[in-house]
């Protein structure tokens, strides 16, 4: 039996790639990657707390609310006192309406990372030129807004059709976040050239952990130090990537903020092990190595 499959990229054990090391001779690179999210009121998708109402369902709505009016200026000052850079997985939208959010993200010089519009909405099942339109526009005001395009996507709901990645590689963009299925980036295949894939844990990620599982925000800690302990001790073998993945809505709850502090602080006692980076940093060093490093397509 034949099963259909994706042809975006080759399959490669890691312990049969190239090795090579991040800059300065690390071997874990770890970055923390955020997402802010903007949601319609009384419409569309959107994660719930705890029971779903019939619309407009003001309760979960303020509910995520609450991340970008009090919980993301929570993570912003908690990395401001670490000193530590993240990344933001942003719908343009939340820029539009809230543009105190693009201030801070550029006061901090942190990373902005394609997102969509809004997470009232995914791009699966759309058609090529209705997604074509959402990328085009999502990055069209992001580049306004911000002052330059984003070289990273990641879909709203890590949600794809066949033809994203064709599609973000066309719009010019160079890496992506939407597959969780490695440690290491790696290349994947689009019909107009490779675009590169960083790992994006699906995992260690407040949203599934915390939201689906439900994990608690001490559980989680537990979960982002054991992750960053394991994979600081598997480096030794293989250079490795480390994501860990917040959403102010969740995270940036006062109960949970606390526990999550005491992760990050656990991981930054070993700042100097590590190299505490970006996407977009791991984009341009992956970028920088000679051709067969980096395995894929």
């Amino acid at each position: 039996m034949k099963l259909p499959t994706h042809g975006r990229f080759d399959y490669v054990p890691i312990d049969r790639r190239p090795d090579y090391s991040w800059p300065g001779g690390k071997r874990l690179a770890v970055y923390f990657g955020n997402n802010i999210e903007y949601f319609a009121f009384g419409a569309g998708m959107g994660p719930v707390s705890t029971l779903e109402l019939p619309p407009p369902d003001q309760r979960n709505y303020a509910w995520r609310d609450y991340g970008n009016r009090v919980g993301l200026w929570r993570i912003f000052d908690m990395m401001d006192e670490f000193g530590a850079p993240m990344s933001h997985n942003t719908n343009s939208t939340a820029l539009e309406y809230h543009p105190e959010i693009l201030e801070r993200i550029n006061k901090r010089g942190d990373e902005l990372i394609g997102h969509g519009r809004t997470n009232s909405e995914r791009q699966s099942g759309m058609s090529e030129e209705d997604e074509k339109g959402l990328i085009e526009e999502c990055t069209a005001m992001l580049k306004r807004l911000a002052g330059k395009a984003p070289r990273g996507w990641m879909g709203p709901w890590m949600a794809e059709t066949y033809l994203t990645a064709d599609l973000l590689k066309e719009a010019g963009y160079q890496y992506l976040l939407d597959w969780p299925c490695d440690d290491q980036p790696f290349w994947f295949r689009t019909r107009s050239g490779p675009i590169l894939e960083i790992p994006y844990p699906l995992e260690v990620n407040d949203s599934p952990a915390m939201l689906a599982r439900r994990h608690t925000a001490r559980e989680f800690k537990e979960m982002v130090i054991d992750q960053f302990d394991e994979m600081l001790e598997q480096s030794r073998k293989q250079p490795l990537v480390c994501g860990i993945v917040l959403h102010s809505f969740i995270a940036g709850q006062p109960f949970r903020l606390r526990p999550l502090r005491e992760a990050i602080k656990h991981i930054l006692g070993h700042r100097e092990d590590i190299w505490l980076t970006t996407p977009g940093e791991i984009a341009t060093y992956c970028m920088s190595l000679p051709k067969g490093t980096i395995p894929g397509g």
